[in-house]
């Protein structure tokens, strides 16, 4: 692929190159420049913080490649998407993934962006997914970012979601979808601006999709308590709503705090509250097990995880410390107020009969006030306490 160069090649003249970028690229005008600057951007920031992860990006590949994947799957690819895979075609199959990764005690998961070639072989036609291309892939998990390449089933044109097959509806291809974006351009640069600015944290080399309230700190004294949260879809489902969360937590004491202030953590205290205004309060000792000592200048991180039934919801608490060299010096650190949501989701038109029968229509979406009173039928979930200590 030919690069825009401002100089152009020295033995061509600039009106020369022009038109052959312009033949090659024109159909790209409206995208290839954010596109661009969104790829070089990334390059830049993860040659610096990790860059093997930049030796897994393929090169781009030509219209003809673009236009045999065309035929092959028998829709058309929008321009942005064809643009960006101009530029790179997308990367290897990889740990870690360039898409993002989130790690808990007993589940990991890795995306990597799909080239051209993969992901035409994942098109689907089944049932459900009609239409849909995978953007993402995790070799861990099997979990996949889709695109929607027309309006079928539910689905806007080029909506790009992960699939939440309906556990109460009994038909396989009832599948819900939590929105991630609404067309490959905005997808790709709004994740890339999270990355480049810091607000994705990179962690042992990988890319973690925890979001940050820069407001979302707490400080006691000489120790600040800061949280971000992630919303993990292949936890989750709509149908029966159960919302899956994590948060990772610093604990840092003010490098200019005088060294007699070092303390260890004792116990944790949690205030929980659903969108319909459920408050459960949990008590215990320590944190993921440990009781970690905090001395100035040092930090303490851990991540762990809870459940909504709403699709939002908040945490608040304190931590409760002694000083190392005064036991009998007890204190309460704050924990500040964070709030988790989970993204925007459509709901699949292909409910079942008992499924409408039970909820009502089919595009009917659940909402804060579900009526959790027991049912007819008697679902079995798998223990989010099997995956990571909740609440710790």
């Amino acid at each position: 692929m030919m690069l825009w160069d401002k100089k152009g090649p020295r033995s061509r003249s600039w009106k020369a190159t022009f038109k052959e970028f312009f033949a090659d690229l024109g159909r790209y005008i409206q995208h290839y420049a954010t596109l661009k600057q969104a790829w070089d951007d990334l390059e830049r920031y993860l040659g610096e913080k990790c860059p093997r992860m930049i030796m897994s990006l393929k090169d781009g590949v030509q219209e003809q490649d673009l236009n045999a994947v065309e035929d092959q799957i028998k829709c058309k690819l929008p321009d942005d998407y064809r643009c960006s895979f101009r530029i790179h075609n997308g990367q290897r199959l990889v740990v870690p993934g360039l898409m993002g990764s989130m790690a808990l005690s007993n589940h990991y998961r890795s995306e990597d962006l799909l080239d051209i070639d993969t992901a035409a072989g994942g098109f689907q036609q089944r049932p459900g997914l009609r239409q849909c291309l995978p953007l993402t892939f995790c070799i861990h998990t099997g979990l996949s970012q889709y695109m929607a390449l027309e309006n079928v089933e539910g689905r806007e044109q080029y909506d790009i979601f992960y699939q939440c097959p309906d556990q109460i509806a009994q038909n396989p291809s009832a599948i819900d979808m939590f929105i991630t974006g609404t067309s490959f351009s905005d997808w790709f640069t709004t994740y890339v601006q999270n990355v480049v600015t810091g607000n994705y944290p990179i962690i042992r080399e990988q890319i973690f999709r925890y979001v940050h309230d820069k407001q979302c700190v707490a400080t006691t004294g000489d120790i600040s308590v800061s949280v971000s949260t992630s919303f993990l879809p292949e936890l989750s489902s709509v149908h029966p709503p159960h919302y899956f969360f994590t948060y990772r937590i610093r604990i840092e004491m003010s490098k200019d705090a005088f060294p007699e202030k070092s303390c260890q953590l004792d116990s944790r205290y949690w205030r929980i509250t659903n969108a319909k205004g459920d408050v459960e309060e949990v008590q215990g000792p320590g944190v993921v097990g440990e009781y970690p000592k905090i001395r100035p200048g040092k930090v303490y991180e851990y991540t762990s995880c809870t459940t909504f039934s709403t699709t939002s919801g908040f945490m608040e608490g304190y931590y409760t410390f002694h000083r190392l060299g005064k036991k009998d010096e007890v204190f309460n650190v704050t924990i500040p107020r964070f709030h988790m949501v989970c993204p925007n989701f459509r709901v699949s038109t292909a409910r079942s009969e008992s499924s409408k029968d039970e909820y009502g229509s089919y595009g009917e979406e659940p909402t804060d006030d579900y009526d959790e009173r027991p049912r007819r039928r008697v679902l079995v979930l798998p223990d989010p306490t099997m995956r990571c200590p909740r609440h710790t």
